[in-house]
């Protein structure tokens, strides 16, 4: 749930603070600053947020708050299931083009919040990973920890790809082609697991059962 800190008064501040901690490191940034750098004084930036991890945790709740509603406004939309991946990678990139300063809080700098903060942000985050796997129509092939961690593989992809990309000089037509060719092939490994076979081969008279993949 969002903070109840958050205010529309301080809505117009947020760009700023998040230019800030993205671009010189939430360690880096001290309350004094941030508050000079708004133009506020920092009692009133106590005021809403009683501490720069608190203003942190704001941000990147936000960040999974979106990710989730995108997940939820495709759901609504019911692509057919062919597409269903193409438009969950659009949906991302979409997503990162408007929010490129949350996808490196969220990547970077969850490990500065708190333990209990932490949790928080792990539970939105676990949310987000299952809707995703529900949504690719993942099948229960592996173990439920298997399950979480592909959940979790795929998510890092749909969220930093576009990060990769953004180095080379590609124009649009390019970079999408590569987001998908790149994201859809690993996720498509990732919900079909090679599956382990045992065939016998003989040697120098012995046969010996070996294991083989398929």
């Amino acid at each position: 749930m969002p903070m109840p800190e958050r205010c529309s008064r301080f809505a117009e501040y947020r760009g700023k603070v998040l230019e800030l901690f993205a671009s010189k490191g939430f360690g880096q940034v001290g309350m004094r600053e941030l508050a000079t750098s708004l133009g506020l004084t920092p009692g009133s930036l106590y005021h809403h947020y009683p501490s720069k991890q608190h203003l942190l945790l704001d941000l990147i709740e936000e960040f999974y708050e979106e990710l989730l509603a995108t997940l939820g406004r495709l759901e609504q939309q019911a692509p057919a299931k062919r597409d269903r991946l193409n438009s969950l990678i659009r949906a991302h990139q979409n997503l990162h083009q408007e929010m490129p300063w949350h996808f490196r809080l969220a990547e970077r700098d969850s490990g500065c919040l708190n333990e209990e903060q932490q949790e928080q942000v792990r539970h939105l985050r676990e949310q987000y990973e299952r809707k995703l796997l529900l949504m690719l129509g993942a099948k229960p092939r592996v173990s439920e920890p298997a399950q979480r961690a592909a959940g979790r593989a795929i998510a890092a992809l749909l969220n930093s790809a576009p990060s990769w990309l953004m180095h080379y000089s590609l124009d649009e037509q390019e970079r999408d082609n590569l987001m998908e060719n790149m994201v859809s092939g690993a996720i498509e490994r990732l919900l079909a697991p090679k599956t382990r076979n045992w065939v016998t081969t003989a040697n120098a008279g012995d046969s010996t059962k070996q294991p083989t993949t398929k």
